[in-house]
């Protein structure tokens, strides 16, 4: 076999050389070595990228759309500064607004159900008022009796 060899070519090759005939052992291993690198690398750009949606999961549903949202946004069309705005957006905690305001809400409608019934006439409160002697004034309201079906408060939660 060595006489097949060209002349000029040095008599010991080193062992990543493959032999005419043989498998490249090498390139097969390096090859490997490559598809799992890359596969990694994107696991965990992947990981990193939906970051804020993972933080933005404990809070609220409204705050985890929005941050889900932008994280795709930033996704298709590589604008970081919509990551970044996710990320800043998942770390801040947003105050709940809604359950106060639904209580206030329902509080003030129970209060004008209530006064509509102890005026009993709806209309101008200022003549009922005038026109109702002291006596009556300072007595306590009578409690409201509902006569028809109760009336269904509509509410967003």
């Amino acid at each position: 076999m060595i006489d097949q060899l060209h002349p000029m070519m040095p008599q010991h090759l080193p062992f990543y050389v493959a032999r005419p005939g043989e498998t490249d052992v090498l390139m097969i291993v390096m090859g490997i070595f490559l598809v799992m690198v890359i596969l990694g690398v994107g696991n965990i750009y992947l990981h990193l990228h939906s970051l804020p949606e993972r933080m933005a999961h404990k809070g609220q549903k409204l705050q985890f759309e929005i941050v889900a949202v932008l994280g795709l946004i930033s996704l298709f069309t590589h604008i970081h500064i919509f990551w970044i705005a996710g990320l800043l957006l998942a770390l801040i905690d947003l105050p709940d607004f809604t359950t106060p305001l639904t209580s206030i809400a329902g509080s003030v409608e129970k209060i004008a159900e209530s006064e509509g019934a102890a005026v009993g006439v709806p209309g101008d409160e200022t003549t009922a008022a005038q026109a109702a002697p002291a006596s009556d004034l300072a007595a306590p309201a009578r409690a409201k009796q509902m006569s028809g079906p109760a009336r269904e408060v509509g509410s967003h939660v």
